[in-house]
This record gives C-alpha cells, structure tokens and sequence, in this order.
C-alpha cells in the first residue's frame, strides 16, 4: 500500500529575494504602470531596441539532464570572460518542447535556434555568433525531408501546428522573473476579472467550453459553480500537479517553464468561487519546478500580488506549496485531500464531491495544472476567442508528452480535434527507423492503444472513448512493429498493482489476478480460458472499484485483448512472442551460415550455453541452458544470432 505524506516546501525551497529590489504594487493603477513597462523592456528584448543581444538556454528538467546547466555556466563565464556583459545576457527558459533535439539555445533578437547543444559548443556560439555576428551552421536544426538548414524556431515543421496556450511563455521567458511573466501577459486577465462579479466570471468558463485537462474531462465552469453556491466562508482551490502517468511530463513542463500563468489561474479560480486559500499540490520529484513556483510566490507576496488586499480591491489570496510523496493514487482528487490534510492517501466515497465537501470537509474546488494554465488565457481573449479553437464539445488545445517510438519526442500542444495522424506523423516526424506503426496508448494506465485502423480519428474527449482510449492527462506513447502488445498491457498492470492504495479490495485484489493471468499469458503457461477471466475480471473491477485507477486499471488489457486478439491466442496456442520480446517465449539460434567460428559470443554467454570450435564449426545454442539473456547478440558484430 502506497504510503503518502505531504511537507511545507517553505523547509525544502529556499528562496533568497533579500538581494533583489521588489517593488510594491498597491493598486489596479499601480499594476497597469507595471505591466506596461513590463511589455515594453521584454518587446525591446525581442526586437533589439534595448542595443542587447541575449541569449536563452533550454531550463527545462530534461535538457538539464543533458548538461543545459553546463552550456548555461559555459556561456556566462565566456560573456565575463570576453568582457560583454553590458552588451550580452545569458538566461534559463521553460522547455521549448522539441526534446528529442534539446538542448536548445536561442539567441535574440535575431531568434536564431540552436539545437542539440553541448558544453563545448559554447565558445563557437560566443566567438562566432556573438562577437562576429556569423550564424554556427552545424548547430542549426536540418529539416530531415529537404535537409535545409532552419535558423528559426517557427519554421521547423514540429512547431508548425502548434497552438501555445497551456505552455504560453514557455521557452520564451525566464520564469524565475517576475517581471518577465508579466511582460508576457501575466495578470492582465486577474485585472479583468477584479472588475467582475463572481458569477459573470464563472459564466465566462462556462461559455468557453474549459473542460478538465486531468483526465476525466469534466466542465471546469460546472465545477467553480457548485462551490460557488455552497454557503461557506472558508473555501479552497487546489492545483492537482501529482502528475504519475509513465512517460507523461506536461505538466511538470508548464510548472517549470512558466508557473505565474497557473499561478493567476489559481487566483482567478479563487476569485469565482470566494475562497481565499489556495495549495499547489505537486510530485516532490520535480524539484525544479517547486523552486521555480517558490521563487515566483515569495515575490509575487513581497510586491502585494498575493496575500490580503490585493491591489486595493478587497481580494485576499493566499497560496502554500505542498509536497507529494510519489503516490499515483493521489493524483484521485479526494486521495491528494486525504494527503494534504497529513493522512494516508486513499480515495474517498463519492459523494459528497470535494465541491461540496473537500478539504478539512469545506468547499474545494481542485483543477489540474494544464486546466488552470488556460484560464487567464480564456479571460484574456474571451470565451468566444477560445471556443473557436478545437471541437464544439472538446474545446481549446491539449498537451501531450509524445514519447515511445516516434521521431520527434517532445511536448506538444494541439487544438482539440487534430488526428492521430497528423500527431504522429506530421509533429511527430513517424516513426523511429522508418518501422511500421502498430500502436499508440493514450491515458497512460487508465487509457487504452489505437491502431492503423484509428489514425484518423479527431483527438478529443468523445472521440477517444468512443474507440475504446481516453484523453487521460496527456501522455501518449507511440509502438512499433517490435513492441509486444501484450508485454505493453502487462506492464501498465504491473505499474497499477505497484501503485494501488488497497483500499478497495476490487483494486488490490482484482489487479493481481489480472497481473498473475497476464505473467502466465507471457510465459507460455495460460490457457484460452485465461482470456475469457480475462475480460470477466476487467469488466467487474470496472464496475465495483472505488475510484478511477481501479475504475480503468483493465483498459490496457480490454483494449489490447480487443485490438490484438490475434496476439494474445498466438502467446498461448503457439507459445511465440512474433516481437521477440517475451522472454519465456523467445529462443535465440545462430545461423550456421554466417556464423564465423570466432567464439566471441561463447565467451560471453554467462551460463556457457553456446560452444563449438574455433576456426573449425560453427557454434550453437542450448537451449536448456539459455536464459535468454541477448548478451550473445550483442557481442556478434556479424548478426550470425536471431531469436524467433
């Protein structure tokens, strides 16, 4: 059973702003002064006019990863070094998406990207692009259809279809900057709604068709609405950031890449429904993110941006950070309240829903990260603006981790009803080594894998249902020819068992079963039988389980068996893997015909299954004494071993 607590990050987070000079901001007059010179010194940024040349480097967690943190330290001690200081500045951005190709490092005003950049390239970028105003060709993306050399970020075909709503400001500003934020939007929509009544506020969600970005999809203004009109004065927003599904980071990009945008969502949110508390709810594992929020609430707290009387107007709002302890459950609304609240997380009976009775039992209203990131968005441009973006029932953009298989791995941010096609072979480039496109799992664990059959169907929450999938927080993860579908749903089911709370015993004792059906499938043990308890046991945990991890945890497997019944008969009549990939149901042979009696693959082999004559016959495999472990073909350096 998961155990999960919860810290004040305010012990974990230091944020040190004694240094910084911070202005106060007392009035709507005061914060319209700001936001002007705000717009101004960043527009100059962009286009030149401050006599500046300034450079950006990817911040993001996975770029850091790939020693962005170096090349940043590399080009700052080069700009000191080369004395250009007053002419140059060397910043940390969010994530500009396009992962598989990071580390980016862009260069204003001339908006010259650099991609796939490493530490010792800094001193090219500063001696030739910097100081003697020449382009590094070799670090400009080449488009792999033309093979043109693109020096813009626009211009590159992964951005092309791209709407940024969700991830506005993300790779563009350093969210470590207050006044960065705000020259790019922050706070004009808070203003806007500080002149409204709560309920022409929540009318406005309404009207924009904002559903949950979370999973479920259920209409943000409906929910701001039931805790308006519970009659309470303590109420409470809450941003859902205990984003868990395998290969997803949405979320956490948005967080790390541009926080006050969630940050004044939240504020919004509060402002509709009347509360005056809010708690950021995020994965202890993203610290950077944590840091980054930390440093935006001290100073935005210092100026009069949150806390009591905000700007003059009667507003208070205050925000504390909280910490997950890395349980997938709490991303369940009620077992994160359980979680704050400093008790075991386990989800809750509904009803009473959280916007009724949610934490400490008073009104809450909780939104994950990607819902509140749109708000100012919508109150900016208002609800017609954004409804005209996506489907009439799936309104706006939504984020996906694109990862697995495919070409170009990255955040993307889509309107609502683009197709899978165009997601994975437009954006994202097909798939890796031209292989043939077998599947892709949208919802992570809880969702479910469209084929070739379904590429053509519009991305939204309906249509994704409709076959047999769901939208889910974002992540969608593309296979190949090479992935075992079966291994694929019986991983997903390993991750739920893992993660289960047990509250309910449909989940902790239903998914092992599962788990324990699927091991035998891939070892070669199960019987037909097995695929009829199959489908019995999935469609009864469906119906009794408590929450929904327990409510979904069988879509992996209900999808694939549907999908891919071919796959699984052929694991348990024939007893082969066609992917090679189940171990148990996998034999690895050497072709005596290109085998070159070397015996590199016999001294490798840990159990001495493979023996011969060097120079003298070809060597071959026991198979009783294989454990198939793949060492042998990886030490052939002429593909004389195959496994069928």
């Amino acid at each position: 059973m998961a155990k999960t607590t919860v810290k004040k990050t305010a012990k974990a987070v230091k944020t040190d702003l004694k240094d910084k000079k911070i202005e106060e901001i007392k009035t709507i007059a005061e914060l319209d002064k700001k936001i002007a010179g705000c717009q101004q010194c960043l527009k100059d940024k962009f286009t030149g006019k401050d006599g500046k040349r300034h450079i950006v480097i990817c911040g993001g967690t996975g770029c850091l990863s790939s020693d962005s943190q170096l090349i940043f330290e590399n080009l700052k001690k080069l700009v000191a070094e080369n004395h250009l200081e007053d002419k140059v500045t060397v910043n940390q951005v969010g994530c500009f998406g396009f992962c598989s190709q990071g580390p980016f490092v862009k260069i204003y005003p001339e908006d010259t990207l650099y991609h796939a950049v490493k530490p010792e390239d800094a001193k090219e970028i500063i001696e030739s692009d910097i100081i003697n105003n020449k382009i590094v060709e070799r670090l400009l993306y080449e488009d792999p259809n033309t093979h043109k050399k693109i020096t813009k970020q626009d211009d590159i075909n992964f951005y092309k279809k791209q709407i940024r709503i969700a991830l506005h400001g993300c790779g563009v500003i350093n969210p470590e900057e207050l006044d960065e934020a705000i020259g790019f939007d922050a706070f004009v929509a808070l203003k806007k709604v500080l002149g409204m009544s709560q309920q022409e506020v929540i009318d406005l969600i309404s009207a924009s068709g904002l559903r949950g970005r979370g999973g479920a999809g259920f209409p943000a203004g409906r929910k701001w609405q039931f805790a308006l009109d519970q009659k309470n004065d303590t109420k409470y927003i809450i941003c859902n950031g205990d984003e868990g599904d395998p290969g997803a980071f949405m979320d956490r990009s948005i967080l790390e890449g541009n926080p006050v945008s969630v940050i004044e969502g939240m504020m919004i949110a509060g402002y509709a429904i009347g509360a005056k508390q809010g708690y950021f709810y995020i994965r202890a594992e993203y610290p950077i993110a944590c840091k980054r929020i930390q440093i935006c609430l001290d100073e935005m707290n210092k100026c009069g941006l949150l806390g009591d009387n905000i700007l003059g107007t009667g507003f208070s709002f205050h925000i504390g950070l909280r910490f997950g302890a890395g349980a997938f459950v709490c991303g369940e609304e009620t077992a994160l309240l359980n979680s704050i609240e400093g008790k075991r997380g386990m989800p809750r009976p509904k009803p009473p829903f959280p916007a009724i009775s949610g934490l400490w039992g008073k009104p809450t209203v909780i939104n994950n990260v990607e819902t509140l990131a749109n708000v100012p968005y919508i109150v900016r441009v208002g609800p017609k603006e954004y409804a005209k973006i996506g489907t009439e029932k799936s309104s706006g953009t939504k984020v996906f981790a694109l990862g697995g298989k495919v070409k170009n791995v990255g955040l993307v941010e889509v309107p609502m009803g683009t197709t899978l096609r165009t997601l994975i072979f437009d954006i994202g480039g097909g798939i890796q080594n031209d292989k043939k496109f077998q599947a892709i799992q949208t919802g992570g664990p809880s969702g479910g894998c469209l084929t070739t059959d379904e590429l053509d169907v519009p991305i939204d929450y309906d249509s994704l249902i409709a076959h047999g999938s769901m939208m889910g927080s974002g992540g969608a993860i593309v296979m190949d020819e090479d992935n075992c579908m079966v291994d694929v749903a019986k991983f997903y089911m390993q991750f739920i068992c893992d993660e289960s709370c047990g509250k309910c015993s449909q989940c902790r004792i239903g998914t092992k079963r599962l788990l324990e059906i699927m091991t035998r499938i891939t070892d070669g043990k199960a019987t037909l039988d097995d695929l009829e308890k199959l489908e019995e046991l999935g469609e009864t945990i469906k119906v009794g389980a408590l929450c929904g991890l327990g409510q979904t945890a069988a879509n992996p497997i209900l999808s694939t068996l549907s999908k891919f019944h071919d796959v699984y008969i052929r694991h348990i009549t024939d007893k082969k893997c066609d992917a090679g990939v189940c171990k148990k149901l996998v034999s690895y042979h050497i072709d005596p015909n290109k085998c070159r009696k070397c015996s590199l693959c016999a001294r490798n082999c840990p159990t001495k299954a493979i023996t011969g004559v060097v120079g003298k016959e070809a060597f071959v495999i026991d198979q009783k004494k294989c454990i198939k472990c793949g060492t042998c073909i990886a030490s052939c350096h002429f593909g004389a071993i195959y496994k069928e």
